[in-house]
C-alpha cells in the first residue's frame, strides 16, 4: 500500500494569477493537496491571454489538476462566500499587489480571525514593506531592477533580459517551501502564520558568481556572454559544433585533462598557458580559441559521445523544437502530452519535486472558467440549488455593470 500524498488534506484556496502565484498551487496541487482556484467572473489575466494555440498553453501547464470557481470578490455576497470558505481551508495564496486584499476587507488579519490555523501566504514583486513595495512588478520589470539584465549579454551590446520567466518561477518555487515551511510549523506549534516571497528577494542570490566579479564602488556591470559570470573558470562558453552550439565547463584539473583528452588536444598538455586554472583563466581567449577549433568540425552528438565519457560537464545547446521532444523528460514523466477538452493536443509539464515511493500519475487538464462553483459550494459549504441561485442573484459569480 502506497503512502498518501504529502499534502493531502491540505485546501489551498488560490487566488493566484498569470506565473509567479499558480506554479506555487500548482506544485501543491501535485503533491495532493485540494487546490480552489477563485478567479473573477472574466477570468483570470493568464486565461484571458490566450489566443493562438502553441505546443504548451500557459494556463493549462500551470493549472492542471485544480479546482475552479469564480467569485467577484467585489460582491459581499461573494465575499461571504469567500469567507466561509477561509473556515474551511488550510491556506490562501495570493499574489496581487500589496493592499489589494485589505481594501476588501479579506487582508491576513481578518481571514486569521475566521481561522486562526491559517498560512496567508503572498507573493509579490517587492514585498510588503520598503519603499518600492507599491511599484508595478512583472517578471520584465524584477529582471531590470535585480541586476539580472545588467550581467545578461555581452560586454558590447545593450542588456538584455533571460529568455525565460526566471523571476516569477523564482518567486513561485520560493512561496512554494514557504507555504510548505509553515505548514510545517503549524503541525508543531497549532499555529497559522503569514508568509511572503518578494521576486527581487528570491532572484538576488542567482546572482552570486556575478557578485563575486564586482568590486564595491563600480559603477557598471560586467557582461561576460556565455562564459562565466565570475569570469573564474575556463573553458566555460558556449561553442560552435558542426550542426550547432555546445556548452563545456571545466572547474577542476581532472575536468581539463577531459577536455584535453576528448578533444585530441594533447599538445596542450604541457603547455603553461594552461597548466593551472589560474593559467587557463588568464589566457581564457587562446582556451576559448582552440576549443572552438575542434568541436567546430564535430556534431554535437559526437562531442555529447566524447566528453560524457571523459566526465567532462557539457551539454549540446537545444532548440525548443528538441527540447518538446527530449527523451529524458518524456521518460521521467516530467513533460507529457495531453487530450485538453478545451486546447486539445498539449504539452504539459509535472512538479519538479518527486517522491520516491509515490509514481507521478496522470496529470489532469485544466479546469474551464468556473467550472466547479456548484461542485465546492456543495461540497464545502453545503449549498443546495437553491442557495446557489440566491447567491447568483446576488451578484456572486457575475461582474458588476461597471467591470
Amino acid at each position: 500500500m502506497s503512502a498518501p500524498p504529502a499534502l493531502a488534506g491540505i485546501v489551498v484556496l488560490d487566488l493566484t494569477q498569470i506565473y509567479n502565484g499558480p506554479y506555487c498551487t500548482f506544485m501543491m496541487a501535485r503533491a495532493g493537496a485540494t487546490v480552489i482556484k477563485i478567479e473573477p467572473p472574466q477570468g483570470e489575466h493568464l486565461r484571458k491571454r490566450e489566443r493562438s494555440p502553441g505546443v504548451t498553453m500557459p494556463f493549462a501547464a500551470l493549472n492542471g489538476g485544480k479546482r475552479a470557481i469564480t467569485l467577484n470578490l467585489k460582491s459581499p455576497a461573494a465575499r461571504d462566500v469567500f469567507r466561509q470558505l477561509v473556515g474551511k481551508a488550510d491556506v490562501v495564496v495570493e499574489n496581487f499587489a500589496p493592499g489589494v486584499m485589505q481594501r476588501l476587507g479579506l487582508g491576513e488579519a481578518a481571514l486569521r480571525e475566521l481561522n486562526p490555523r491559517l498560512v496567508y501566504a503572498s507573493g509579490s514583486g517587492y514585498g510588503t514593506s520598503g519603499p518600492y513595495r507599491d511599484y508595478p512588478a512583472m517578471d520584465l520589470t524584477m529582471q531590470a531592477m535585480s541586476g539580472v539584465m545588467s550581467v545578461t549579454g555581452t560586454p558590447d551590446a545593450p542588456p538584455v533580459k533571460a529568455g525565460p520567466a526566471i523571476c516569477d518561477f523564482f518567486g513561485g518555487a520560493h512561496l512554494y517551501g514557504a507555504i510548505v515551511t509553515a505548514l510545517l510549523r503549524r503541525a508543531a506549534t497549532g499555529q497559522g502564520s503569514t508568509v511572503e516571497v518578494a521576486m527581487l528577494d528570491s532572484v538576488y542570490p542567482t546572482l552570486v558568481s556575478n557578485l563575486g566579479l564586482h568590486r564595491e564602488g563600480e559603477t557598471h556591470a560586467v557582461r561576460t556572454g556565455n562564459r562565466h559570470g565570475g569570469l573564474s573558470i575556463a573553458p566555460y562558453n558556449v561553442y560552435p559544433a558542426s550542426d550547432g552550439y555546445f556548452a563545456i565547463l571545466s572547474i577542476n584539473e581532472k575536468h581539463w585533462k577531459g577536455v584535453v583528452q576528448a578533444l585530441e588536444l594533447g599538445d596542450l598538455a604541457d603547455d603553461p598557458r594552461f597548466s593551472s586554472s589560474a593559467a587557463r583563466i588568464r589566457n581564457m581567449d587562446e582556451v576559448d580559441r582552440v576549443v572552438s577549433e575542434r568541436t567546430a568540425t564535430q556534431t554535437r552528438a559526437a562531442l555529447s559521445a566524447r566528453l560524457i565519457a571523459a566526465r567532462v560537464p557539457c551539454a549540446p545547446v537545444q532548440e525548443l523544437h528538441e527540447v518538446v521532444v527530449d527523451p529524458h523528460l518524456h521518460a521521467t514523466g516530467m513533460i507529457r502530452w495531453i487530450d485538453h477538452p478545451e486546447y486539445g493536443r498539449t504539452l504539459v509539464h509535472d512538479s519538479p519535486i518527486v517522491f520516491s515511493d509515490l509514481p507521478r500519475g496522470d496529470l489532469p487538464p485544466s479546469p474551464r472558467l468556473g467550472e466547479h462553483n456548484r461542485e465546492v459550494l456543495s461540497e464545502f459549504l453545503g449549498v443546495d440549488a437553491e442557495g446557489f441561485g440566491a447567491l447568483e442573484r446576488q451578484g456572486a459569480f457575475s461582474a458588476t455593470p461597471e467591470e
